[in-house]
């Protein structure tokens, strides 16, 4: 599939504070990419960069194979974006606002057309009402129809379910899957909703400290062949010392809170094997293979790998 978004050795310095650090990925036509970080890690950043609300301090964006920076009407005028809350006149029905936002983007739309358009987000029954009577959720259902107006190719969205109920996140996330899969549109959404983000996304991308931690289809990178493994002894250190010196030691992901490995899930017991046969007396093994916990791995302990390998 061709890439619909691809960045090259994207940064953002803000008077000293490196938010994005040369920052490369792509994102394929049709599929849901999930944007994933904690609160500061740049997420908001970079996607105010795509949207070129703010300027990089270096690198490129292409969007549709054309670089943002000189093409920036043609380009936007294919992209729908939410970018943290939608902005609304809440005295103005549901109808009444995506009339305004239409005409935004130079469409005159008739009744029936917008219709359509509240009808694929949910709201055809509050077409009517003023926005000020809505839910959060319903409010950021109208903000993504307001978003789908001119008909985008590609949709981006900021942390999509923020301030919402669980009806409400179920509610985005079919939404989501269903602008993807029976609209073919492209979806690039960031989230700190990490069971979300698993549900949703065809690939995702990690970052930290406006780094990139990792990138890959979500099939392939909670494959079972990397299950995580977290290790509780009486004697860590004497356990660390057991797996440096042999065939485990570069399973070996991190060092904080036990110990935690990467390895196929029917490889365990000949783990347990192999350290019991040491005398490493066992507390807890603990298999983990969810997003939230490849996420914190990675996240959280990824800089003690290399203090642990050197």
């Amino acid at each position: 599939m061709s890439a619909v978004i691809h960045i090259e050795h994207l940064s953002k310095n803000f008077a000293g504070l490196q938010a994005v650090d040369d920052l490369s990925f792509s994102v394929s036509a049709g599929e849901v990419y999930g944007f994933l970080g904690q609160n500061g890690a740049g997420k908001s950043t970079t996607m105010r960069m795509l949207m070129t609300l703010i300027r990089p301090s270096s690198g490129t964006i292409r969007v549709f194979g054309k670089d943002i920076a000189h093409h920036r009407r043609e380009v936007l005028g294919k992209i729908g974006a939410i970018i943290e809350k939608p902005d609304l006149y809440k005295y103005l029905t549901a109808m009444q606002n995506l009339r305004i936002m239409a005409q935004v983007s130079g469409l005159q739309p008739t009744d029936a057309e917008l219709l359509v358009q509240l009808d694929r987000v949910g709201l055809r029954e509050r077409a009517h009402s003023r926005v000020k009577t809505f839910s959060q959720g319903m409010k950021q259902r109208l903000g993504i129809a307001c978003a789908l107006t001119h008909n985008p190719e590609l949709i981006v969205l900021d942390e999509p379910t923020n301030g919402l109920d669980p009806q409400g996140i179920a509610d985005i996330r079919n939404l989501i899957l269903h602008l993807s899969r029976e609209d073919g549109k492209t979806v690039f959404v960031s989230s700190h909703l990490l069971s979300e983000i698993e549900m949703i996304a065809d690939s995702m991308l990690i970052i930290d400290k406006g780094r990139k931690v990792t990138e890959g289809k979500v099939s392939e990178l909670l494959n079972p062949s990397h299950t995580l493994v977290q290790l509780e002894t009486l004697h860590d250190d004497a356990a660390r010392e057991v797996l440096r010196s042999s065939a485990w030691a570069e399973n070996v992901q991190a060092q904080e809170n036990g110990i935690v490995l990467k390895m196929h899930k029917n490889d365990i017991p000949m783990l347990i094997s192999h350290l019991t046969h040491r005398q490493v007396q066992i507390v807890a093994v603990q298999p983990k293979h969810s997003l939230e916990d490849f996420f914190l791995s990675l996240t959280t302990a990824n800089q003690n790998v290399a203090a642990y390998k050197n």
